[in-house]
């Protein structure tokens, strides 16, 4: 789509466009400029995403798209550049300063979709990393981009979460996709799922059990 301009831009482009990902010697501190394109970047490609999902009602939230991007990308780097980087985590990885909505959720994941595989090779190479605790936090805190990672939601209002038509209909759709076992046999969620199967349940997922709130 675009001319290549810089490592973080580098590196988003290529990813979303063929699932491969740079990671480059040096952590390079991303600009207010990149950090500009890639807003109009991700608000191009939540409009793509929202063709898809034939939902109008969903802007893009281009400083949670960001944030995201940002955090892929300082994730993907501090894989391989470790020295000298514990002081800088939380600077690095900050939090993001809003309560997560659908429009947030959705522009974020536009990069986080891609984080729980970062995670994973974090996790194997060393599981008491400081920042796989951090990762796993934000997944959690964003947990529709973790769908098919380990997490634990037991705090999760699942009837308050998925009350958007258009989020839950994408949030059980990424379960199927994924093969969520975990959470496709929580009580609430396995409910939605049966019904939206209806008669092609053994079609659609053969192997899921059919749960109750006694099970």
């Amino acid at each position: 789509m675009m001319e290549t301009r810089s490592p973080f831009l580098d590196t988003i482009f290529l990813l979303r466009k063929s699932g491969c990902m740079t990671v480059f010697s040096h952590l390079h501190e991303v600009s207010k400029k990149e950090e500009q394109e890639a807003g109009d970047y991700f608000e191009a490609e939540l409009e793509k995403e929202r063709l898809e999902f034939l939902s109008p009602e969903v802007p893009c939230d281009k400083d949670a798209a960001v944030w995201a991007a940002k955090v892929l990308y300082y994730s993907a780097q501090l894989y391989l550049i470790r020295e000298n980087t514990a002081k800088d985590l939380d600077k690095l990885i900050p939090k993001l300063k809003i309560t997560p909505d659908t429009s947030s959720v959705l522009s974020a994941d536009l990069s986080l979709r891609f984080l729980p595989q970062i995670t994973s090779l974090l996790h194997i190479a060393d599981p008491h990393d400081p920042l796989v605790k951090i990762l796993e936090d934000i997944l959690i805190q964003f947990h529709y981009s973790g769908i098919g990672y380990p997490l634990n939601l037991e705090k999760v209002n699942w009837e308050k979460e998925l009350k958007d038509k258009t989020y839950r209909k994408l949030y059980l759709e990424r379960i199927v996709e994924k093969k969520a076992y975990e959470l496709a046999e929580i009580p609430y969620i396995n409910h939605l799922l049966m019904a939206e199967f209806g008669l092609y349940k053994e079609t659609f997922w053969r192997e899921l059990k059919i749960i109750t709130e006694e099970n």
